[in-house]
């Protein structure tokens, strides 16, 4: 690559011989240089991205217990927008993202898009969040945005209020069982477990599935259905830690794989339920 100098010197030799070439490529010159400085801004940046992503690396290995609020967030974790909105009734800046109400007007706002449901419902990006301070919050925000605080607005508002609540609704039930909480973090990760599918499950482990699903099948009393029911949500609660250390860690293969055997276990509580119902 060639230095400002040398260009300058190349310049002036061709210029004597050509007296023209001096007005006529001055353009040329300029943008050379312009080029040069560039490369090397762009290889300086590439190159501090790199040792921070190193000293990154490092410093979350030291400290894997704080994975969650020290690693550097994707942006499947975060909202898409950190743009400031303002409000769509008022114009007032709005102090917060996602914000469900405007602080001057008091008007509902539209849903953000692309908020995740941890920022929707004010919780820590972990697999073992807080369940009581996330159905705390649930029913404060449904209070305020079910529809029928809206009747007596205006259409647009009772739209927004409508869309507010759904995505409640939904943020809430995905993130209160551990399953779908799993399940939804690995999609934010941009993984996910295709439905009905059995690959790379251990055989040992499919045929252990069917030993359970027999047994509950030929279940004669309540009692029997309760022990093989207290077994599987013994055996849920221990997948729900080993799935949080996966997760801690940034083993997203290993979540993966424990997830999938936290989804057959879940269908077999689900059926353990079932069969208590049949005793009643």
């Amino acid at each position: 690559m060639l230095s400002v100098k040398s260009l300058r010197i190349v310049s002036s030799s061709r210029a004597v011989l050509h007296p023209c070439w001096l007005t006529t490529n001055r353009l040329s010159v300029s943008k050379a240089v312009t080029c040069s400085a560039h490369c090397m801004s762009a290889s300086l940046h590439k190159k501090c991205t790199w040792l921070s992503s190193m000293n990154f690396r490092a410093l979350r290995k030291e400290r894997q217990l704080l994975f969650y609020t020290h690693r550097a967030p994707s942006l499947r974790n975060c909202c898409t927008s950190q743009v400031k909105l303002n409000c769509w009734n008022c114009k007032h800046l709005l102090d917060k993202t996602p914000a469900f109400f405007c602080v001057s007007c008091k008007a509902v706002q539209p849903p953000e898009e692309g908020a995740s449901y941890f920022k929707i419902m004010d919780c820590d990006y972990t697999f073992t969040l807080d369940t009581q301070k996330l159905q705390k919050t649930y029913l404060q925000l449904q209070r305020c945005l079910h529809p029928d605080n809206f009747s007596q607005k205006s259409v647009k508002e009772q739209e927004y209020s409508e869309s507010q609540s759904a995505l409640v609704n939904k943020a809430y039930n995905t993130l209160l069982k551990p399953l779908s909480r799993g399940l939804y973090m690995l999609e934010l990760e941009g993984m996910s477990i295709e439905e009905g599918t059995v690959s790379g499950v251990d055989s040992d482990f499919l045929m252990k599935l069917m030993e359970i699903n027999e047994a509950l099948d030929e279940a004669r009393t309540p009692e029997e259905a309760n022990k093989i029911g207290q077994d599987t949500k013994g055996k849920l609660a221990d997948l729900t830690v080993q799935i949080d250390a996966a997760l801690l860690k940034g083993e997203l293969q290993a979540a993966k794989a424990l997830l999938v055997q936290m989804k057959y276990y879940a269908n077999i509580d689900e059926k353990v339920k079932e069969k208590l119902s049949e005793f009643m």
